[in-house]
């Protein structure tokens, strides 16, 4: 159940207490009339214009144009009976919302026609309500220029996320998609063809037992050589899979980069000669947390990945031109940021993190994992 201060939408463009004041605000300006039917008239049109814009929002089709066409009618009625203009702020933030392109840019040509045609005809009818409001009337006018633009695109903004978000989660499925499939492929061709020897000698063998046991005998270790060299290709086959070679990842970042729709530029080699395996596993991995990450949050269009050797290190860069991130010395925000942290210490490496126009992540590991040394024997 949702607390009290929570019953108003998040994306309001204004703070939900001034829209409060907005809906008790046409009382007062009704309530200086002295005609009974006056006020009546205007409690009716106030009344009306709540259930038109709730009726707009949850329409669809040619009915969200019929009632804001109903809401502009009776927000030029209040402005030209009560001197009321503040209805058009609530039509201001619900045309943002419009996300047809040419309903928007209709509503929004007619409503800001009429807000400024009522307006002017307050201040040339010379009514006293109207002066003594004007700079709250002309911040009107400017909240009904600018509101609807800037509601229609967070709106967009909100849609585009959604559509990255949903697209991040697919390529992520379809990676491990192809890596079961790569799984299962290894294993059939690994092990498939010698299980089946296995078993056809096994039972050529066990019907010479009795006939022929020297050719029994010499396949039984036909299957013993079979058995042991499958064995050593699983075991060869897990090593690659706990192992990340730099020159695969890098493919595979490619391919997902390419299905994020950012270019990638290479520069170096990514067959790397002078590193450790443990080393090279784990720049694979920071690698590809690094990518995972432009593709998520950077919004970049462009992502360039330098490998640079010395007598002394590799250094692994992954840039790009997107929206950058606020970098404070010794602090790494996020799982994945101390997540590659942690594993480049594991192998006396190090992070570098500059964001300027874009952001830039650095990996560096020495060419030779230092080893403990051995506590010397009395």
């Amino acid at each position: 159940m949702n607390k009290w201060h929570q019953i108003f939408s998040r994306s309001t463009g204004l703070s939900p207490y001034v829209w409060v004041v907005f809906c008790i605000l046409p009382f007062y300006f009704i309530f200086r009339s002295s005609s009974t039917p006056e006020v009546v008239s205007g409690i009716v049109m106030i009344i009306l214009f709540f259930v038109c814009y709730r009726l707009s929002f949850v329409s669809k089709g040619w009915l969200v144009y019929f009632w804001t066409s109903v809401q502009i009618l009776i927000s030029i009625a209040m402005t030209v009976l009560f001197s009321y203009v503040y209805f058009s702020i609530f039509l201001a933030f619900f045309i943002g919302n419009i996300q047809n392109r040419a309903g928007f840019f209709t509503l929004y040509a007619i409503h800001l026609i009429s807000t400024f045609i009522t307006v002017n005809y307050g201040l040339v009818t010379q009514n006293k309500l109207f002066f003594t409001q004007f700079p709250f009337i002309l911040i009107s006018l400017i909240v009904v220029i600018l509101l609807p633009f800037n509601t229609y695109n967070q709106k967009k903004q909100g849609q585009l996320e959604g559509q990255l978000e949903d697209a991040n989660k697919r390529i992520g499925e379809l990676v491990k998609l192809e890596e079961r499939q790569r799984i299962s492929r290894d294993l059939h061709d690994t092990l498939g063809q010698k299980l089946s020897l296995i078993g056809l000698k096994s039972d050529l063998a066990g019907k010479l037992v009795h006939q022929d046991p020297d050719r029994a005998h010499a396949e039984m270790l036909d299957v013993q050589q079979t058995a042991r060299t499958a064995l050593k290709e699983v075991r060869e086959m897990v090593t690659q899979m706990r192992g990340t070679r730099l020159d695969e990842e890098v493919h595979r970042v490619g391919q997902i980069l390419s299905a994020a729709g950012i270019e990638l530029s290479l520069q170096g080699d990514p067959k790397l000669t002078n590193t450790t395996l443990l080393a090279e596993n784990v720049l694979s991995m920071c690698l590809k947390e690094a990518v995972t990450n432009v593709v998520k949050h950077s919004r970049a269009a462009h992502c360039g990945i330098t490998i640079a050797s010395t007598d002394t290190e590799l250094a692994v860069s992954v840039r790009d031109d997107g929206v950058g991130m606020a970098v404070k010395p010794g602090y790494y925000r996020g799982n994945g940021l101390r997540g590659m942290k942690e594993r480049l210490e594991f192998v006396n490496g190090s992070l570098d993190i500059t964001s300027e126009t874009g952001t830039q992540v650095t990996f560096r590991v020495p060419h030779a994992v230092k080893q403990p040394m051995k506590e010397l024997s009395p």
